[in-house]
């Protein structure tokens, strides 16, 4: 890996060059990049197809708000549009841009997210077409008398299991990454300070879904394996008792969606079931504002943007 920078310019660009082999040269990459102006470039040598090159992994770690990560060819961050997708959904939810020199996608401009949509649109064609010729070709052999499936799994060969764990998860993570956008920044204000269960409640309640603790703790950690997201998500969060606990989970709930007024954190923390610090059932927006002025007071309010709580 190396930083190689030049002038500061803005907004910041972060260049990304890739190639598969040590023995390949990535100085076309660099000169590229740095005439477009990036601040910094990192090269990284690993295959496409790898989802976990670390170079890259950091990079989506440490990008900050406003940045754009630059590649010279969609080729050089991802060899799927699956992955590309997956990649430019964590940029967002950081408040990042994706750029590729060669091909009309930009994010940060309309011309650019409008051909990222369509991209997206005929990688869902393209799913619902090999859908569709799976399901006419296992139609097919079974009024043939064949029985479908993996030969190799009904024998239970070893290598044949692995290589079907391995689909699954690559699926699992590609439906995963196609969803970050709907609830990944409300784990990411509100871990690791708030616990799993609060975290698991305002989710619930903001999206309509049914997660438990476990699955999005398990989930979280996939996304962290594969750097898709903070390993500081994962932290074991600070004991909490009693008016603490209720500070810290509407400080959460403010946090998860900064535009709440006092009076809809307090109707969300009725429809939850939570009671006042008093022990009654009827939330006020005064109730509210205390218990934020608390957190703020205790210095805990540095965790979340300044804008998060409401006035």
């Amino acid at each position: 890996m190396t930083f190689l920078k030049t002038a500061p310019t803005c907004p910041r660009l972060i260049g990304y060059a890739r190639v598969s082999t040590g023995a390949q040269d990535t100085d076309p990459q660099l000169d590229e990049l740095h005439a477009t102006g990036c601040h910094m470039v990192l090269e990284e040598y690993a295959s496409g197809d790898d989802r976990g090159r670390p170079v890259l992994a950091r990079l989506l770690r440490d990008i900050q708000r406003g940045e754009t990560l630059v590649v010279v060819r969609l080729d050089r961050l991802a060899r799927s549009v699956s992955h590309l997708l997956s990649v430019i959904d964590v940029l967002e939810a950081k408040g990042a841009h994706f750029r590729s020199l060669r091909d009309p996608i930009d994010t940060s401009t309309p011309q650019g997210m409008f051909s990222l949509q369509v991209l997206g649109a005929v990688a869902q064609l393209e799913r619902a077409l090999i859908s569709e010729r799976t399901k006419s070709g296992l139609d097919a052999a079974r009024s043939r008398g064949r029985i479908g499936g993996n030969p190799g799994l009904r024998a239970g060969d070893k290598e044949a299991i692995r290589k079907a764990r391995a689909g699954r998860d690559a699926v699992y993570l590609e439906k995963l990454a196609s969803q970050l956008d709907t609830w990944l920044p409300t784990v990411r204000r509100m871990r690791p300070e708030q616990p799993w269960g609060d975290v698991v409640r305002i989710l619930n309640q903001d999206t309509g879904n049914s997660w438990t603790a476990a699955y999005l703790r398990r989930v979280v950690q996939k996304l962290v394996a594969e750097g898709l997201a903070e390993p500081e998500l994962l932290d074991r969060a600070k004991p909490q008792q009693g008016n603490d606990r209720l500070a810290r989970l509407v400080a959460g709930i403010a946090a998860a969606a900064p535009g709440r007024t006092l009076q809809q954190i307090a109707a969300q923390l009725e429809a939850m079931g939570e009671r006042t610090p008093r022990g009654g059932n009827r939330w006020h927006p005064s109730s509210v504002k205390h218990l934020l002025d608390k957190v703020e007071a205790q210095g805990v309010k540095s965790q979340w943007q300044e804008s998060s709580l409401p006035r």
